[in-house]
């Protein structure tokens, strides 16, 4: 199992909302491929797969607040 993490996203940063995601479960994916967005007040982020494999689950839905370092799905 790997997780999909949400990384620092910068200096007083501590959490995002996941504005979008570009993957269901179930789907193949592709170590770099863009998998979510994160939005902050500041600016919206792209996370990508950190490895190939394939989506097993979403944990922080579309419109949930995340916090660094947190897990945004899982991969198997």
């Amino acid at each position: 199992m790997t997780n999909i993490i949400l990384p620092d996203l910068g200096e007083g940063i501590s959490k995002a909302v996941i504005a979008c995601w570009h993957v269901k479960p179930g789907e193949c994916l592709k170590e770099g491929q863009e998998v979510c967005e994160a939005v902050t007040d500041k600016a919206s982020f792209v996370i990508e797969a950190p490895a190939d494999g394939k989506l097993q689950s979403i944990v922080i839905n579309e419109g949930q607040e995340a916090l660094v370092r947190g897990i945004l799905g899982i991969m198997e």
